[in-house]
């Protein structure tokens, strides 16, 4: 069972502090295999991803199968069922139409000294978007990453998806061709990271890095972020559900499980006004458990890190909210529009009760990779905007020159910046020169 909290405790206040402040990655130290993995790839470049991939994913390949070839691509595309054709082609459809309302607009004017200002958006040149195997081998992602980076005009997107003992998840590659990827490799792990930061013989390197991976990559993301971008550091999965009595407990239930079942680590926390209701929903949940194929997964992360948390009213549950950030915060209450407009950190919310949380995961259009560990506080899902970057345009006139420069060059010399002052000075002078 998970633990009960009610806020009218005396107790409260340590044992909230105590939920949102315990660890919940049991990963052993990765960092120094991370960088001594990095500094193979980079000092050996192919050789040491072909060994790595043999060593860990228990796959040979040569620089010649590092990716999969068309026919490869073709062959295992031809496998997947029509239904599913058709739904992953939908969540496609559905994704793009959502990232393209995302894109920004170039901005252009003249203020009233006559300088014209704007900025302008370009596109990274290359992102190379990370895809977990074995059992986390998930379509949904490369979606996710892939189409936003395509719909921001990124001109070369590369997927590295492992394929433990040579074993490939044919969605996986049917999700790269619908978002327009035709390059994917089958390695991973900080081998794979360190293989798009630095490059190889075969493998050229990208300027961004995407998509979430077990410890090593998280790991080797950080390491690697400096000489390339990254999306975000992403942990385990949560979901935060605030729901009032007029719910089916099942379905509270059920999305508390469809976080759970992620992982271990995962964690499901359900805040209610009513204390009744909150034990409903723990009691389907133990009912749910008793069926559910990842039972023990699901089973582990609800009892470890899993809360049914009392409130005296909503407004009370928004605060807690906005200390918890959620990765994802479902709002099942009569008013969940207005319930929202309380809430400032949640990566992702779900108005609702006819918004499960699992439809962002696959159709809903907005992005699922989301800031976990309570980065929502300061961070954003992924986007358009993370394949773009901002320049900044100014233009002066000899007009506008006159009216500013002499307080950039007043500014310069409180610096104790000389060359600066002197570079508007120069300038300065030629125009006073004009009207002498």
């Amino acid at each position: 069972m998970p633990q009960f909290l009610d806020t009218t405790d005396p107790d409260f206040a340590a044992r909230f502090d105590a939920l949102l402040g315990a660890k919940r990655e049991d990963a052993p130290d990765v960092d120094e295999t991370v960088a001594a993995i990095i500094a193979d790839v980079r000092a050996r470049g192919d050789a040491a991803v072909l060994e790595l991939t043999a060593k860990f994913d228990r796959l040979e390949l040569t620089p010649e199968t590092l990716a999969f070839s068309p026919e490869e691509i073709e062959a295992e595309c031809a496998r997947v069922s029509p239904e599913d054709r058709a739904a992953l082609e939908l969540a496609a459809q559905r994704i793009r139409a959502y990232h393209v309302r995302q894109m920004p607009e170039d901005q252009s004017w003249t203020d009233p000294d006559g300088a014209t200002l704007g900025w302008r958006w370009t596109p990274v040149s290359a992102a190379g978007l990370y895809v977990p195997g074995g059992l986390a081998s998930y379509p949904s992602s490369v979606l996710m990453n892939a189409i936003p980076a395509q719909v921001a005009g990124v001109k070369r997107l590369v997927i590295c998806a492992p394929t433990p003992d040579g074993v490939c998840n044919p969605l996986v590659l049917l999700a790269a061709r619908l978002a327009g990827v035709d390059t994917v490799y089958r390695i991973g792990g900080a081998q794979a990271i360190a293989a798009l930061a630095y490059g190889t013989a075969t493998i050229a390197p990208v300027d961004k890095i995407t998509g979430p991976g077990n410890a090593f990559v998280a790991a080797a993301k950080r390491r690697v972020f400096g000489k390339v971008g990254i999306d975000m550091i992403a942990g385990p999965s949560e979901i935060l559900v605030i729901a009032d009595r007029n719910n089916d407990p099942d379905w509270i239930a059920v999305d508390l499980l469809s976080q759970a079942e992620h992982d271990e680590s995962a964690q499901s926390l359900l805040i209610t006004d009513d204390a009744a209701f909150g034990r409903a929903v723990a009691a389907a949940v133990e009912k749910r458990l008793e069926t559910l194929e990842r039972r023990v997964i699901a089973g582990a992360s609800w009892r470890d890190y899993g809360a049914v948390i009392i409130v005296r009213d909503l407004a009370e549950a928004a605060a807690l909210s906005d200390r918890i950030a959620p990765e994802h915060l479902e709002l099942c209450v009569d008013d969940p529009d207005g319930l929202s407009r309380m809430v400032t950190h949640a990566g992702a919310i779900f108005l609702g009760q006819w918004t499960p949380e699992a439809i962002g995961d696959y159709i809903g259009g907005p992005n699922h990779v989301l800031p976990t560990a309570r980065s929502a506080r300061f961070s954003s899902g992924l986007s358009v905007m993370d394949f773009l970057k901002r320049t900044t345009l100014a233009r002066m006139t000899p007009e506008a020159l006159r009216a500013i420069g002499p307080a950039a060059e007043r500014l310069a010399i409180s610096e104790s910046l000389e060359a600066h002052g002197l570079s508007v000075r120069a300038r300065l002078e030629r125009l006073n020169e004009g009207t002498e």
